[in-house]
C-alpha cells in the first residue's frame, strides 16, 4: 500500500509541476509517463496480492515473502524507470512478469499440494 501512495503521490507532484489539472490526463511527456507507470503499477496489485496471498497460504511463508519483496522492487525499478523514459521500463516489467508468474507457480503448487494430496 506504501508503494502505492508513493506513485500517486509522484502523480500529483508531476501535475503540480507541469501544471495539469484533474480529470486530465494528457500534457507534459514526463507527466504522462509518471501517470501511465502508477496506473500500470496499481492495475496489477490486486493480481499481485492476491497471488501473494494464497502462496503464502498454501505453500510457504518465507519463499513467498522473497518473491513478494522482490515483485515490489522490480514495481518500483519500473516506476522510476518509466518515469525517465519509456524504454526505462522494459527490465523491470520483465523482472516483474517473471516474479508474478514464480508467484503463480507457487500457489499453484501449494494447492495441489494441500487438496489432492492426503
Amino acid at each position: 500500500v506504501l508503494f502505492l501512495a508513493y506513485f500517486a503521490m509522484q502523480v500529483i507532484y508531476a501535475r503540480r509541476k507541469y501544471k495539469i489539472s484533474p480529470p486530465e490526463t494528457t500534457g507534459h511527456p514526463e507527466f504522462e509517463r509518471t501517470f501511465r507507470a502508477q496506473a500500470n503499477c496499481s492495475e496489477y496489485f490486486p493480481i499481485f496480492v492476491s497471488l501473494l496471498w494464497i502462496a503464502g497460504i498454501f505453500f510457504h511463508q518465507g519463499v513467498t515473502a522473497a518473491c513478494g519483496l522482490l515483485y515490489l522492487y522490480t514495481r518500483l525499478k519500473y516506476f522510476q524507470g518509466y518515469a525517465v523514459a519509456a524504454q526505462g521500463r522494459l527490465g523491470p516489467l520483465y523482472a516483474s512478469a517473471w516474479l508474478l508468474w514464480a508467484l503463480v507457480g507457487l500457489a499453484l503448487a501449494g494447492l495441489l499440494a494441500h487438496f489432492l494430496w492426503p
